[in-house]
C-alpha cells in the first residue's frame, strides 16, 4: 500500500537490455579515449576500438556513426550540462552573469558525470589531442558554432526577444565562447594537466569580459 510522501513517480531502472546496451557504449568511449590519446587520432581506426571491446565494427556503428563522434562524445556531454544549467538559471540574472554561472556552477557536475565514463586525467589528455588535430579542432568548433546558437536562443527566450530581429544574444554568445576557445588554446598549451588549472583560468578570463567590452578601449 501507498502512504504519504510516498514517491510514486520515480524514473524505472533502466531494463537488462537498456544496461547492456549503456555498457557496450560506454566501454567503446573508454577504449577509443584511451587509444587516441595514447596512439593519437590518425592512429586509432574504429576495427581498434571495436577490437579493444570485443565487438564488431557493424556492433560500433550501431552505436556512434563516425570515429569523430567518439571522441567527442565526453565534450558533447559536458555541454548538455551547460544548457541544462542556464535554462534553470534565475530569470532576475542579467544575459552575461547568466551565462558565466550555468558554467561556472555546472563544473562539478560535469566533472562528476565525465568520471562516471572516464578518468578526468583521460579526458583532458584527449581535450588536448583534440586541439591539435585539424580534423577534430574542425569537428569541435563546428559544434561549439551550433552550441553558441542554441544558448543565444535560450538567452533571448529569458530576455523576451526575438533572437532573428534582435543581435545582442548572439554577439554576446559569440564574445563568451570566444572566451572559452581563448581559454582550452592556452590551457592546451600549457603544462598543468588538471582540470581545477583549466577552470580558474577560464574564470579569470569570464570575469574580464565585461569590464573589457564596456570599458573604455583608448589608451590616451
Amino acid at each position: 500500500m501507498e502512504t504519504a510522501g510516498t514517491v510514486v513517480d520515480a524514473l524505472p531502472r533502466p531494463g537488462l537490455r537498456e544496461r547492456k546496451k549503456q555498457r557496450t557504449r560506454d566501454a567503446l568511449v573508454r577504449a577509443a579515449l584511451e587509444l587516441i590519446a595514447t596512439r593519437g587520432y590518425e592512429g586509432t581506426t574504429v576495427d581498434d576500438i571495436a577490437e579493444a571491446v570485443d565487438v564488431s565494427q557493424r556492433t560500433f556503428f550501431r552505436y556512434f556513426a563516425s570515429k569523430e563522434e567518439v571522441a567527442l562524445f565526453v565534450p558533447r556531454l559536458a555541454e548538455s550540462h551547460v544548457v541544462d544549467a542556464l535554462r534553470a538559471r534565475p530569470p532576475h540574472e542579467v544575459p552575461l552573469e547568466a551565462l558565466r554561472r550555468a558554467v561556472m556552477d555546472s563544473w562539478d557536475g560535469i566533472n562528476a558525470a565525465v568520471e562516471r565514463l572516464v578518468p578526468l586525467e583521460l579526458h583532458m589528455r584527449v581535450h588536448r589531442v583534440i586541439e591539435s588535430t585539424p580534423a577534430l579542432l574542425a569537428a569541435h568548433l563546428r559544434r561549439a558554432a551550433e552550441l553558441e546558437e542554441e544558448l543565444a536562443r535560450i538567452v533571448a527566450e529569458r530576455e523576451g526577444l526575438d533572437v532573428d530581429a534582435d543581435p545582442r544574444p548572439r554577439i554576446l554568445l559569440a564574445a563568451f565562447g570566444g572566451v572559452i576557445r581563448v581559454t582550452e588554446r592556452l590551457w592546451s598549451a600549457g603544462d598543468d594537466l588538471d582540470v581545477d588549472a583549466m577552470r580558474d583560468l577560464m574564470a579569470t578570463y569570464l570575469d574580464q569580459l565585461g569590464p573589457a567590452l564596456a570599458g573604455n578601449w583608448r589608451t590616451e
